[in-house]
């Protein structure tokens, strides 16, 4: 029982701690890759401590099942007290149960509620692209479906097929190179994932808005995957060609929720990074640090364990 305790002291200091962090390293795109995948590994450990903690409990209450006079938790803590003032240790023991317990429904109910929203943001998408391609049309030459609209837009949306669309106003306000980057730039969130991976988080945010790491990474992530979608256009037609087709999409309207689009998130910073790049020195530091961070807060919750798993052992043989 000490360890999922300690596993849950765990995931409240990355979650207190982490997100300004990451914000420093990750917040001027310089590897949004890396980026991605640090806040990722946070959000990952933060759950994994969760599920962890919530499997040790329920093991360890059906193993004392059926057996009253022994007791649930067996560490250095319970045992000092014991040896100390006699009851303090067994209210010390209800304490962290009851918290345990606690925690196992909370994540329950994570679960429910995050399914939950995934599965209506998911039949909220799939209705979008099922519409688009009803009203929509093709145009020779375009590989999307094409809406009639005032307003310059292209984005892309999940479906059975996905789907990215673009504006009759957009093909008017783009040249040929920059219409074929900013479709590009939808492509690569599309073959990247990247509208299911900011789902699963906007689940979380929205099941735990009170949680400050999970409301910063759907902030955070959103404009790093614009960023690695911007930098995979910018390789096969070149950053001017991303960064006019930037600047000619940024007076757009609202997207529909669940999609991505070009000019959909932090369009001044991108614009910045597309016409400023970072040095190859920078680059190589920020890939450096992103890296490290991302391997010690994925590792954190196995150390956790172990740790709380050996001070459990060494004090069992100190007592014994």
């Amino acid at each position: 029982m000490i360890v999922a305790f300690f596993l849950l002291l765990y995931s409240f200091v990355v979650a207190v701690l982490i997100p300004p962090l990451l914000i420093r390293l990750t917040h001027s795109g310089i590897a949004p890759g890396l980026g991605v995948a640090a806040w990722m590994a946070a959000l990952g450990s933060v759950v994994l401590s969760w599920m962890a903690a919530a499997t040790l409990v329920l093991v360890e209450l059906v193993r004392d099942h059926g057996r009253p006079g022994q007791s649930a938790l067996e560490s250095c803590l319970a045992s000092l007290h014991a040896v100390v003032s006699g009851r303090v240790g067994l209210v010390l023991q209800v304490t962290l149960l009851l918290l345990a317990l606690m925690a196992v429904v909370a994540f329950a109910t994570l679960i429910w509620k995050w399914s939950d929203r995934l599965r209506r943001m998911r039949s909220l998408t799939y209705g979008h692209a099922r519409m688009t391609r009803m009203v929509g049309h093709h145009v020779a030459g375009v590989d999307a479906v094409v809406l009639e609209a005032s307003q310059p837009a292209a984005y892309c949306v999940v479906g059975r097929p996905s789907a990215i669309v673009v504006t009759t106003a957009a093909l008017g306000a783009l040249d040929r190179r920059e219409l074929d980057a900013v479709l590009a730039h939808e492509r690569a969130h599309l073959a990247g994932r990247h509208l299911q991976v900011l789902a699963m988080i906007r689940g979380l945010a929205s099941s735990l808005p009170w949680i400050s790491l999970f409301t910063t990474a759907e902030a955070e992530v959103a404009r790093l995957l614009e960023m690695c979608a911007d930098d995979s256009a910018a390789r096969t037609h070149g950053s001017h060609a991303v960064l006019s087709g930037l600047i000619a999409m940024s007076a757009t309207s609202p997207l529909p929720s669940g999609a991505m689009g070009a000019s959909g998130v932090a369009v001044l910073d991108r614009a910045r990074r597309l016409a400023a790049p970072a040095s190859p020195r920078d680059r190589m530091r920020a890939r450096t640090s992103l890296a490290a961070a991302s391997v010690l807060i994925s590792i954190g919750p196995m150390a956790t364990g172990l740790l709380a798993m050996s001070g459990v052992m060494l004090c069992g043989s100190m007592v014994m």
